[in-house]
């Protein structure tokens, strides 16, 4: 009876540190911090090494206690994907919003049809359970219901609010002209513009979704928990909005429980380069 109870704590035990490996894992990987950790933890093994094969006491007394500022610097690098994660945690999806959502996301969708037919660019953040307050305050208050001819307004080229960023909340414009933060990211695309990079750049930071149009090509492309999936049919980018903003207001399935958590775009959307000097 002892040995019973022995054994399955300690398979209870592997399992919790198996699944808590596997999500730090999945978690850090595909992140800006991601490089940084990698590089960090390799120097922290071979310093292991080198102090246990040379019997160094005073660098393994220097490195026993170096696991508690580690700890403070994974905090610091990986603030914005935390802070995301327990914004996450705290959502509690409403029941009756999937209609009103619906009715958003194909106002959305039917503006996003008409400029990328006349190669109007387009930025559009989607607020979700994270405010938007830093990036709203470099805007300016429109405070109006979301229609596909306000977007179309506001995007029209020489408008005095065109330059910027569209936020929206529930069925209404809140801001205009929204000066979105930029993603620090050395991994992307030399021809990827500014318009895109601020699309990542607040989706790394907050939970919005964001929308943009190349006023260039006129391709569509959406940013989500720092993923940006480039290229998409109108059909595609109304599949994932519904997912993300309908989805989250019934229960999810456990293929887009999967999809969504870890921000895998879908397998038939193409993420192919656009051309150079691509907004």
């Amino acid at each position: 009876m002892d040995w019973f109870q022995q054994s399955w704590r300690a398979v209870l035990e592997i399992a919790i540190l198996t699944m808590g490996i596997y999500s730090v894992i999945r978690f850090v990987r595909g992140t800006r911090g991601a490089p940084v950790v990698t590089g960090f933890l390799l120097l922290l093994l071979a310093l292991t090494l080198v102090t246990i094969v040379l019997n160094l006491q005073v660098l393994r007394l220097i490195l026993s206690n170096f696991f508690t500022f580690f700890a403070i610097a994974v905090i610091v690098i990986f603030q914005p994907e935390l802070r995301r994660m327990l914004a996450e945690l705290g959502n509690l999806p409403l029941l009756g919003a999937s209609r009103e959502q619906r009715e958003n996301l194909e106002v959305i969708v039917r503006a996003v049809e008409r400029l990328a037919d006349v190669r109007i660019g387009m930025l559009v953040a989607i607020e979700q359970t994270v405010q938007l307050q830093d990036v709203v305050e470099t805007g300016i208050v429109v405070d109006c219901e979301a229609t596909p001819e306000m977007l179309e307004t506001i995007f029209f080229p020489n408008n005095a609010i065109h330059d910027g960023g569209v936020v929206l909340k529930g069925n209404r414009i809140t801001h205009a002209a929204c000066i979105f933060p930029l993603t620090q990211r050395q991994d992307l695309s030399k021809s990827l513009g500014t318009r895109h990079r601020a699309a990542i750049g607040l989706s790394e930071e907050t939970d919005a979704v964001v929308v943009a149009v190349s006023e260039e090509t006129g391709a569509i492309s959406y940013a989500y928990k720092g993923r940006l999936v480039r290229g998409v049919t109108l059909e595609e980018l109304r599949s994932f909005l519904t997912s993300v903003l309908v989805g989250a207001a019934r229960t999810p399935s456990l293929a887009e429980r999967l999809r969504f958590r870890f921000g895998r775009p879908p397998a038939a959307v193409s993420a192919a380069p656009l051309p150079a000097r691509q907004d």
